[in-house]
């Protein structure tokens, strides 16, 4: 009788792997490849930079409107009142002009700018990633809105209406609570250049 020869199903396959065979390593993921954020590219925008510049800009526009109408309440135009001694006085004044009363004559056009400089601070401030940056927007789109108020709904007219004034120190202009508001924007947002902060919250690599 004649033998058959049996064959492996099996002999064919490969031969499962056992602990300790070589394996060859695989290479590193690239990470730029990858997605992953490097340190020159902005962080995700996060509310809070909005809410944070919403919130400065809602307190200078609610303090400046304010404390000029409790200038025109109580403050007679003509009549200082000293606060500390001649070092801060109350001045109340109706100003046609820009901050500290320059470019008076020229209300129409210092209204569109201003709106023109609240409109591009709001379009900006969708960037924002620094907590400078946010409060000196805030800071800016306050100021700036306070007086608009001033020449929109004051008057003589609208767009010709004359911003209140009422502070005065030692050798400056007459000015107010929003005028204080855009000068100290101005000086937060050259710290900010000069510290080489971007308005997204990156730094500068300078060399």
């Amino acid at each position: 009788m004649q033998r058959t020869r049996r064959t492996s199903l099996n002999d064919d396959a490969p031969s499962p792997r056992r602990p300790g065979d070589d394996v060859p390593a695989s290479e590193p993921a690239d990470l730029e490849s990858a997605g992953s954020p490097s340190s020159s590219e902005p962080p995700a925008r996060s509310w809070k930079w909005i809410g944070l510049f919403a919130v400065a800009g809602i307190v200078v526009l609610g303090l400046d409107q304010l404390t000029k109408a409790l200038a025109l309440a109580h403050l007679t135009p003509g009549e200082p009142v000293n606060v500390i001694g001649s070092l801060l006085k109350f001045t109340l004044i109706r100003n046609s002009g820009a901050a500290f009363s320059l470019g008076a004559g020229y209300t129409p056009v210092i209204s569109v700018i201003q709106i023109a400089v609240a409109v591009g601070v709001i379009y900006l401030s969708r960037r924002l990633g620094s907590t400078g940056w946010a409060i000196a927007f805030g800071l800016l789109f306050g100021g700036a809105v306070g007086n608009i108020t001033d020449r929109i709904f004051r008057e003589p007219s609208p767009f010709h209406g004359h911003v209140v004034d009422f502070l005065q120190t030692p050798h400056w202009a007459i000015f107010n609570v929003a005028d204080m508001a855009v000068t100290s924007a101005a000086i937060l947002l050259v710290i900010q250049t000069l510290r080489g902060i971007r308005l997204d919250g990156t730094t500068e690599q300078r060399k």
